[in-house]
């Protein structure tokens, strides 16, 4: 140990003031961006077990203030939070499965030279990156297919990235050498055997990071449920948070409107301070399974990106 300490030593006095210097200020930098990017995680935690009334008045900074899970008691109060998170998980689960049944072999079928008319393709995929239908014409046609109010519109709207297919296209290009695959040819193999036994064992790193990507998407994903589910028992976790959230903001409101007593006035408004501090509890508990997911694939998902995005 002392050894280590005396060779950590010799090294640091061999770089010169200038060398020291610009360390010592790119180590403070990352610091620094390190605690600017986890405070606000921090403060989501701290400010969802603080009092309510402590969180409304702004004295939640660095510390808890009056431990409390009553945000917490009030949110799973509503029975349906949790077969929407049931409904979360299958439209995550399923959709990412679908997205990269589609992404993976369009990605790998771009990368090969030999494919005849690839770049038209890509040409193709890249102009529906910038246009589109819009919202009327896109609801229109799901109407016609009758997808409206169903489990698989969520899964099926939106079943490629065109960004996701670019990187893993390139990280095909980049890390399967064509070598590998023209010996594979000689010995027999078929390109769905080349696909299957070789290229796909060597490509985690990449299917590890789009899985992050299509999962963090499908569990943030509340804009189209909103547009195309009605049905409530059908609707994914981020619309019943919101739900939640904004029937708490209002009950102030509404009870000044509607002439209340004081007691129902005072429990009002301590539901209005209440939808503070669920505010976080909510983004807690939206958030908690992606962070539990990410260490599992970060070592794959540092390797993929990297790698993946060298060139286009």
């Amino acid at each position: 140990m002392n050894n280590k300490k005396t060779k950590k030593k010799i090294a640091w006095l061999r770089y010169s003031w200038g060398d020291r210097i610009f360390l010592a200020v790119v180590y403070t930098s990352l610091i620094l961006i390190t605690l600017v990017c986890l405070y606000p995680l921090y403060f989501t935690v701290i400010a969802s077990f603080s009092d309510a009334f402590d969180v409304y008045s702004g004295k939640v900074n660095l510390l808890p203030s009056g431990f409390s899970i009553d945000s917490y008691k009030l949110v799973f109060q509503n029975k349906s939070i949790w077969v929407d998170y049931g409904n979360t998980l299958l439209y995550t689960v399923v959709g990412t499965v679908f997205n990269l049944i589609l992404t993976i072999p369009a990605a790998y079928a771009l990368s090969r030279k030999c494919m005849y008319g690839r770049n038209f393709l890509m040409t193709v995929f890249l102009i529906t990156m910038y246009f589109g239908g819009g919202m009327i014409p896109t609801y229109m046609l799901f109407d016609s297919m009758n997808l409206l109010n169903t489990r698989g519109i969520l899964i099926l709207c939106g079943g490629v990235s065109v960004y996701n297919v670019i990187v893993t296209r390139t990280f095909f290009q980049n890390n399967i050498p064509d070598s590998l695959m023209e010996a594979a040819k000689i010995d027999g193999a078929s390109e769905f055997l080349i696909f299957g036994r070789i290229v796909i064992p060597l490509s985690a790193p990449i299917i590890a990071v789009m899985t992050l990507y299509y999962a963090v998407a499908h569990w943030n994903s509340y804009f189209d449920a909103m547009i195309y589910i009605n049905d409530v028992d059908l609707q994914p976790l981020q619309l019943v948070l919101r739900r939640i959230l904004i029937l708490n903001e209002r009950a102030y409101t509404d009870a000044l409107e509607g002439g209340a007593s004081a007691e129902l006035l005072a429990n009002a408004a301590n539901r209005a301070h209440m939808a503070v501090t669920m505010k976080y509890a909510l983004v807690f508990i939206s958030s908690a399974p992606m962070l539990i997911l990410y260490p599992f694939i970060q070592k794959h998902f540092v390797k993929g990106i990297m790698v993946g995005s060298v060139k286009g």
